[in-house]
């Protein structure tokens, strides 16, 4: 499998659904949030609505490092099977998005790590909230990971 195209695949999914934004602002969820959705930089601290603006690539920097570092190597930890750079890059999206800590007590997590792949997408779909409310561009991007399976 080759990861450099796991890591280009994911950084691209991150692009289109995050956008861009060189000053702090507050996610959906009311999170301090800079770039393509960092919400904590290299040094482990995290973003805050004063922080200063950052240029385009600075952000993706910190964007690339994210996928290289922060959800990579979790994900194949909690997936070890999945040898398909796509899958691979659907999986780190997911937990770009939502966290490892969610992957990893996933029904998700369980039926790819079952090799059950005809169930995974029901289980990507089940993730398109936030504050309760099922928001368009979850939904979106749920199906663009599934799009990759």
């Amino acid at each position: 499998m080759e990861l450099a195209q796991a890591i280009n695949v994911t950084a691209a999914l991150a692009r289109r659904f995050e956008g861009l934004y060189l000053t702090p602002y507050l996610c959906p969820a009311g999170v301090p949030t800079i770039g393509y959705g960092a919400t904590f930089y290299e040094n482990g601290s995290r973003a805050q609505m004063t922080d200063p603006a950052i240029t385009k690539a600075r952000a993706e920097d910190l964007l690339l490092w994210h996928v290289r570092t922060q959800f990579l190597p979790p994900v194949r930890r909690l997936c070890p099977g999945v040898d398909d750079a796509k899958r691979l890059a659907a999986l780190i999206d997911f937990a770009f998005n939502l966290g490892n800590g969610n992957l990893r007590s996933s029904t998700l997590r369980r039926k790819v790590n079952a090799d059950d792949w005809d169930a995974v997408p029901a289980e990507f779909r089940k993730w398109n909230k936030a504050g309760g409310k099922v928001l368009r561009g979850l939904v979106l991007r749920r199906e663009a990971e599934i799009a990759l399976l």
